[in-house]
């Protein structure tokens, strides 16, 4: 009870040293399961993607062209490898929320990742014609709580800038058209009311989803390349219908735009950008 009575504010917003290491580490996680599962260590390619639905790793293990990394030791998820244009790509799919997403983001740098795309389903404020939709997730707004163990208190986390040139440079606008702009992350879909949407609307944010902030916030503190992707899938249910309708259907363009901004010889122009972030 004295510990509680000294408590003045709600602890996520509580003075923090965020330069301090953290006893826990990715590493040892990572070790500790190795040992535990009889793993050897290994490491994954430099570019990783973060697929929540699953909808792309669906359509990947449904055209027979993933196999299960051997040595991804992380308790949670299954690291499946793919290969498009002769590049390797490691994929997770159904990592779902901020905590998650970071947790898994975590072990994947620890590994030997380089660079990460996620690319989840979002809910649309905005209007930006029919879901579903592409946003390339320029600033997200921190309405979740992982973001503030990394950085200290603002309204939004960040692209590096570098990340969103490279993108908006290289996209392939014929496969899948692309937006630029803000989205909401939020831990609550549930408790989206009309009040907060009207006034993220005000905001200029186009869609909601679960993660961006909080990956953008483990990019900035730890140096890590993220880039964040909201596939506008629904109107939150407001439409009866709407819900995810098109997803399997985008989930190969989708897939092939993502994969086609880091073609061959698109190495050098990573490794670039990795010295200016």
């Amino acid at each position: 009870m004295d510990h509680v009575n000294r408590l003045d504010t709600a602890p996520l917003f509580a003075p923090r040293d965020y330069e301090a290491p953290s006893l826990f580490t990715p590493q040892n996680l990572l070790r500790e399961a190795r040992r535990q599962k009889g793993l050897p260590e290994g490491r994954v390619p430099e570019i990783c993607v973060f697929d929540p639905d699953g909808d792309l790793v669906d359509f990947l293990q449904a055209s027979g062209r993933v196999r299960r990394h051997p040595t991804w030791a992380c308790y949670h998820t299954v690291l499946e490898t793919f290969a498009q244009d002769e590049i390797e790509y490691r994929i997770v799919g159904r990592v779902v929320g901020a905590p998650f997403a970071v947790l898994v983001a975590e072990e994947l740098f620890a590994s030997g990742c380089q660079l990460l795309i996620s690319i989840t389903s979002a809910g649309q404020i905005l209007p930006m014609g029919q879901p579903p939709n592409v946003i390339l997730i320029d600033k997200a707004l921190r309405d979740e709580g992982t973001s503030y163990h990394y950085l200290p208190p603002a309204p939004y986390s960040h692209l590096h800038p570098a990340l969103r040139e490279m993108v908006s440079t290289h996209w392939d606008h014929g496969l899948v058209s692309l937006y630029v702009g803000a989205s909401w992350t939020t831990d609550a879909p549930f408790r989206e009311t009309e009040a907060l949407i009207a006034q993220r609307r005000a905001e200029g944010i186009l869609a909601v989803e679960m993660e961006a902030a909080a990956l953008y916030a483990a990019s900035q503190a730890r140096q890590y390349q993220i880039i964040c992707f909201a596939h506008v899938t629904n109107q939150m249910g407001q439409t009866e219908g709407i819900l995810k309708r098109g997803r399997l259907r985008e989930a190969k363009p989708l897939c092939l735009s993502l994969v086609r901004l880091l073609a061959p010889g698109d190495k050098e122009r990573l490794n670039r950008h990795s010295q200016a972030i």
